[in-house]
């Protein structure tokens, strides 16, 4: 419709053009000058009224003053026409969409909304729409939205920890609600006001610190997900199967699993111990309690070529050491950086 109004505005265009040229040259064939057919053009297409510049004696000049009258109105009437259209039409067609939204949102039921549309939204809303599980997506920020309904998915902009917005997503009639936000004070205070909304509600929330999911679980969370800690214990899983090993061999393995991880917030790195690290016989147990939760440790290559899955928190480290950890993407640079062991920092062969 708004390709249609478009044309029309250019093909309004092209004749008023056209209009005026054919009127000059015709004034200038009736034995006007250029300027004088050049102001009778103007003065008569645009009603002015002064007046003929040059009295119009002959039947055959008022006949064509009258065709440049005609045509010249015509085409700008054409023209605003086509800005009327496209104006009318894109009020329409918006109105139309939000009318549609809004049917279609009044009929959810026992539906998932999910809260962010980030890493994690993303990957979540892709795997409910494969299951044709009815859900939508909340999100207040422009670009992530337009991304959502590029992809085809019912989307609701606003904030997700205001009321109002939860009601109009149908939180009453809602199964499920995940708040996936990399922020975890947002994610306690959404949790908390959708418990209000509707204690019925299965709260599945995001958190980005273990010390979070005692604070999500009274705010009325039913599950808590560190995204860290479950993908450290499925990493760790696969790493006791011998093919783990050699997927941990293989770069081009590595860049798969790495990419996967990325959609989570997480990567897959290798961190050698080095003659001068401050790491240097410490236990695996004091390094991940030194991490604060920024990674954790999944396996550890000694020197002699073997590898200890699930290495115990009190094994020692040793120069020549690999540790394998899972954490968030910068998180181990950040504290290589803080323990002065940036410039021992080294992949094997780039990032696990």
């Amino acid at each position: 419709m708004i390709h249609r109004a478009f044309q029309r505005i250019w093909t309004g265009i092209a004749l008023f053009a056209l209009t005026i040229i054919v009127a000059v040259i015709g004034y200038i064939a009736l034995g006007w000058t250029f300027s004088d057919a050049v102001y009778m053009v103007v003065i008569t297409i645009f009603g002015v009224g002064y007046g003929e510049v040059e009295p119009l004696d002959t039947t055959a000049e008022r006949i064509f003053t009258i065709f440049v009258i005609v045509a010249g109105t015509s085409s700008v009437i054409y023209i605003v026409g086509g800005f009327v259209q496209m104006v009318t039409e894109g009020e329409l067609n918006r109105a139309f969409d939000t009318q549609r939204k809004s049917r279609t949102i009044a009929k959810l039921n026992d539906h998932v909304i999910v809260c962010g549309f980030g890493r994690i939204g993303r990957v979540l809303a892709q795997q409910l729409d494969e299951a044709k599980q009815a859900f939508i997506v909340l999100d207040n920020n422009p670009e992530r939205v337009a991304m959502a309904e590029t992809r085809g998915y019912l989307v609701h902009t606003g904030s997700a920890s205001d009321e109002a917005c939860l009601q109009d997503v149908g939180i009453e009639r809602a199964k499920f609600l995940a708040t996936v936000l990399p922020d975890d004070a947002t994610n306690v205070f959404i949790t908390l006001t959708a418990h209000e909304l509707n204690p019925e509600l299965l709260i599945l929330a995001r958190g980005e610190s273990i010390t979070t999911e005692k604070k999500l679980r009274l705010a009325g969370a039913d599950h808590v997900v560190l995204p860290s800690s479950v993908s450290g214990h499925r990493i760790a899983n696969l790493i006791t199967q011998p093919t783990a090993l050699d997927v941990l061999a293989q770069n081009n393995e590595r860049t798969a699993l790495n990419e996967l991880l990325t959609q989570i917030d997480l990567q897959m790195e290798e961190l050698e111990v080095k003659k001068n690290s401050r790491l240097l016989g410490r236990t695996i147990g004091e390094v991940e309690v030194r991490a604060k939760g920024a990674f954790i440790v999944v396996a550890l290559r000694q020197l002699d070529g073997e590898t200890i899955n699930r290495p115990g928190v009190s094994l020692s480290l040793n120069v020549g050491d690999v540790l394998v950890l899972l954490g968030h993407e910068g998180a181990i640079a950040k504290f290589a950086h803080r323990y002065q062991y940036q410039s021992e920092l080294s992949y094997q062969g780039g990032p696990v």
